[in-house]
This record gives C-alpha cells, structure tokens and sequence, in this order.
C-alpha cells in the first residue's frame, strides 16, 4: 500500500510542473537567456554539493529565488526544479524528489511573481530593497519549502497519515527547516547584491525582458 501511496505521489509531483515546462516550451526563449538558466542551474547545484558536509545549510534556495527574480517566474521555476533534479544525481535520486523539485520551482516561481518587476531595473540592493527579498528568503523556505518536502517523510512513514503523525514529522524537522532559511538569508544577504546587478545588466546587453 505504502509502494502505491509514494508513487502516486511522486506522478502528482510530475504532472503538477508539466504545465509550467510547456509554458517554457512555447516562449521563444533566445539561446543566450538558455545558457544564463543553465549557468544558474550549474551555480545552484555546486552551491549545493560545496556545502554537502553542513546539513540543510545550502545556498541552492537563494541562488533559485535570485534567478525567479533577475528572470521571471516560469525562469524561477525552471531553475528550482531543474536544480533539484540534476543536484539529486550527486545527493541520490528517489521518491523524495518530485517533492523537492516542486518545492525550488513554487519559491522560484513565487519570487518571480512578487518581486520581477520590483527588481527589474535595480542596480543595488541596499536599504528598502533588501528586507522584503530577505522576508520571503527566511517564509517561503520554512513554511512552503519545508512543508512540501515534509510531506515526504509523513508518507514514506505510514501509508494512513493521522494528525499525530504530521505534528511528529513537523516538529522533528523544525530545527532543520529553521538553518535552511536562516541560510537562504544569509546567502540572499552575500549573492542577491551582486547576482541581480550582474543579471540585469546581461538583460539590457541582450535585449532580453
């Protein structure tokens, strides 16, 4: 029953970004905005594996919302999934990772959505700009990221989840879910300065929106 539970699951976590991938598919993406997505996919995964020995204290989430950011929220997604996909080629692959893959693509696509056009022109990112991008660092990675890839655990524990099962799971990865966001802000806080100034200008040079 349990085999049934995880697969389902993992065909739900599937189909729930095939929508955004053929979105992609269908924009006329320019080759150079490709090679900037898979530099940034490429950056987020080193990031991941330099950091292997530090449970949870990974800059993947920060580098994953800088690119939903700079690029927009189908690049966000993009960037999230497919970070967590080829970085799971070096942590291991398995039923846990269409969770982690839609978790990256929900905070990439949700930076895009909030706060593309608010950084779109910035050329710092200093004072008022930077506290809201922080906020949502530290929410979207304890409340949405660590939610979704809990979910996980609750059902590779028990194929008949009960409310003391979820208060279990959750509470246990707590303190887990705390030093990710604290790490997505502290490197928000090192590489969202210079990634976006870096970014914006790549998009004046290439005309790209």
């Amino acid at each position: 029953m349990s085999e049934h539970y995880l697969i389902i699951s993992m065909l739900i976590g599937i189909l729930a970004m095939v929508p955004f991938f053929v979105k992609f598919e269908r924009k006329k993406v320019q080759a150079r905005e490709l090679v900037i997505l898979a530099v940034l996919i490429a950056t987020a995964v080193v990031g991941r594996a330099a950091f292997f020995m530090v449970p949870n204290f990974k800059p993947i989430l920060a580098i994953v919302i800088i690119s939903g950011v700079a690029l927009g929220r189908e690049s966000g997604f993009l960037v999230g999934a497919m970070s967590a996909f080829v970085s799971n080629f070096l942590f291991g692959q398995g039923p846990w990772t269409p969770f982690q893959m839609v978790a990256m693509a929900l905070c990439g696509f949700l930076a895009g959505l909030i706060f593309h056009k608010y950084y779109a022109k910035a050329d710092s990112f200093t004072g008022k700009r930077k506290l809201p991008l922080l906020i949502y660092g530290a929410l979207s990675v304890f409340f949405l990221y660590g939610a979704i890839v809990d979910i996980w655990t609750i059902l590779a524990m028990t194929p008949h989840p009960t409310i003391a099962t979820v208060v279990t799971v959750y509470g246990a990865a707590l303190y887990f879910n705390l030093i990710h966001a604290a790490a997505t802000v502290i490197f928000l806080l090192l590489l969202a300065g210079p990634m976006l100034k870096k970014l914006n200008r790549v998009k004046i040079k290439y005309g790209m929106k």
